[in-house]
C-alpha cells in the first residue's frame, strides 16, 4: 500500500485557529509534506486551547490536544513574520513547493511581499489557497471574524433554535471545518488542473461562502418568493414536517426519526396507527408540515410505552423507519461503528497521553489513514526545514540570535536533557 496518495507534494501552511490547519492536515493526512510556518513569539493560538502535557516537567509545553488534533503530521517552522530574513525564507520555500495555504486577513500577504501575483513569479506552478471570513474581495472582504460571524451573516443563526425564541448558536465550529474541507478540495481540483496545464493558480476559501452553501433549500424559495416567505426556526422538528426530527423516549432520552413523503404510511403502522394514512388532515407532506405538533404528540405518545429507547429503535427499523438514538458524543465515541472504522482515531503522544482525535472524513479503496501520529512543538522543524534550503548550522544559529526563528526551549527536555523519543508520522 502506498505511503500516501499525495506523496511528493510539498505544502506551506502559514494559517492557524481551525480553518486552514484543518485543510493542510487532510492534505498530510494524504501523504503531502506540510511545513507550518508559525508566527513569533508563540506560535499557532490554538497551542493555548485544549489539555496540556500531564507531567508537570512539560506544562509549559507548546503541544495541547487542540493544536495536534488540527495539526498532527506537520513540520513546525517558527520564526517572525515581520522580519525581512523570515519573509526572504519564506520566498526560498515558495519556489521548492506545490502548494501555499494562508489564512490572514485578506491584504497581508499583499502587504509583506507576499501575494499570488509576486509569489507566482517565483514558482508559476504554485497553487496558493486563500482562506478567509470573506474572501479577497467583495463589502465583507476587510472584516475579520471567525466561525460564529460568518454563520451570521450567511443566514444560518437565525434559522437555528426554537420558535418562540432568539436564534441559537451550535456549539462547534461546523463552518470552520467544513471551510477547511472545502480549502482541500480545491487544492486538490487546483493540483488537478496543473497536472493538465501545468500552470498554478490562486484558489479561495471562505467561511461565509461554505456556510451559505449549507442551504438545503431555501435560498430558491426566498429567491422566488421574496418577501412573501420567510424560513423560521422550528427547534427540533424539520421546517418541512416529515415527521423529521428529535422525539423524546423512555427514561429521559431522545431519539431521531426522518420520515419521507414515502415512508409515512410505514410510520403509521409502525406506531399501531394505520388510520392515519388515511386521515385528511395528513394526506400531503404540506398538511403533515401545518399539523406536525399532532404528530409530535401522537410519536412521543407511543414512545413513552417502551421498556427502554433501544426497544422503540428495534421495532421502528422493524418498520424500516430511518432512525438513531441521539448520543451524546461520549457514547458516540465508544460506538462500535465509528471505532471500527477509525472515525474515532486513537493517537498517543508522548507528553499529552493517550486520547483521540477524529479521522479522515473519506474512505479510499487504495490507501488506509495513518494511525501513526505525532504533532511537533513550536520551531521544532527549524533546523531541518533549512537546512533543507541549505543554510548551515551557524546561519541558523545566527537567526536565532536575530530572534527570526524561536523554537520551545522545551524541545531539549524540561532540563536541557534529550526530549522523550518521538514516534515518527
Amino acid at each position: 500500500m502506498p505511503s500516501g496518495m499525495l506523496t511528493g507534494y510539498r505544502v506551506l501552511d502559514i494559517t492557524q485557529f481551525v480553518a486552514g490547519p484543518v485543510c493542510s492536515r487532510l492534505l498530510a493526512d494524504a501523504g503531502a509534506e506540510v511545513i507550518k510556518v508559525e508566527l513569533a513569539p508563540f506560535g499557532d493560538r490554538a497551542r493555548v486551547q485544549g489539555f496540556k502535557p500531564r507531567d508537570p516537567a512539560y506544562r509549559k509545553s507548546s503541544r495541547s490536544t487542540y493544536y495536534f488534533q488540527h495539526n498532527h503530521s506537520k513540520r513546525s517552522l517558527a520564526l517572525d513574520f515581520k522580519h525581512p530574513k523570515a519573509r526572504q525564507i519564506l520566498r526560498d520555500l515558495v519556489a521548492k513547493v506545490d502548494v501555499l495555504v494562508e489564512n490572514f486577513a485578506p491584504g497581508v500577504m499583499a502587504r509583506a511581499g507576499l501575494s499570488y501575483e509576486e509569489l507566482s513569479r517565483i514558482n508559476p506552478r504554485l497553487v496558493m489557497c486563500s482562506i478567509s471570513l470573506g474572501g479577497q474581495t467583495g463589502p465583507l472582504s476587510a472584516k475579520p471574524g471567525y466561525d460564529y460571524v460568518a454563520q451570521a451573516y450567511a443566514g444560518i443563526t437565525h434559522m437555528i433554535g426554537e420558535p418562540d425564541r432568539p436564534p441559537a448558536q451550535l456549539p462547534i465550529a461546523i463552518g470552520d471545518v467544513s471551510t477547511g474541507v472545502s480549502a482541500a478540495m480545491a487544492v486538490g481540483f487546483a493540483l488537478l488542473h496543473r497536472e493538465r496545464t501545468g500552470r498554478g493558480q490562486h484558489v479561495e476559501a471562505t467561511l461565509v461562502d461554505t456556510y451559505f452553501h449549507m442551504h438545503e433549500s431555501n435560498v430558491p424559495k426566498v429567491a422566488i418568493r421574496g418577501d412573501g416567505f420567510a424560513p423560521a426556526r422550528s427547534g427540533s422538528q424539520h421546517p418541512d414536517g416529515g415527521p423529521m426530527g428529535i422525539f423524546r423516549a423512555p427514561g429521559g432520552t431522545f431519539v431521531c426519526i426522518a420520515v419521507l413523503p414515502h415512508q409515512w404510511v410505514d410510520l403509521a403502522g409502525a406506531i399501531g396507527r394505520p388510520d392515519l394514512a388515511q386521515a385528511e388532515r395528513f394526506a400531503t407532506p404540506h398538511l403533515r408540515r401545518d399539523n406536525n405538533p399532532e404528530i409530535v404528540e401522537l410519536v412521543e405518545g407511543w414512545l413513552a410505552g417502551f421498556p427502554s429507547r433501544e426497544a422503540a429503535i428495534a421495532e421502528l427499523e422493524r418498520h424500516r423507519i430511518p432512525c438513531a438514538p441521539v448520543l451524546t458524543l461520549n457514547e458516540a465515541m465508544v460506538h462500535p461503528h465509528l471505532v471500527e472504522r477509525g472515525t474515532v482515531r486513537p493517537v498517543h503522544d508522548d507528553q499529552l497521553g493517550e486520547f483521540a482525535v477524529p479521522g479522515m472524513p473519506v474512505r479510499f479503496s487504495d490507501w488506509e489513514q495513518p494511525t501513526d501520529l505525532r504533532a511537533d512543538m513550536v520551531g521544532e522543524s527549524n533546523e531541518a526545514v533549512l537546512g533543507e534550503l541549505g543554510l548551515g548550522p551557524e546561519e541558523i544559529q545566527a537567526l536565532y540570535a536575530e530572534k527570526v526563528l524561536v523554537r520551545d526551549p522545551l524541545i531539549d527536555g524540561p532540563s536541557g536533557a534529550p526530549a522523550p523519543a518521538r514516534r515518527s508520522a
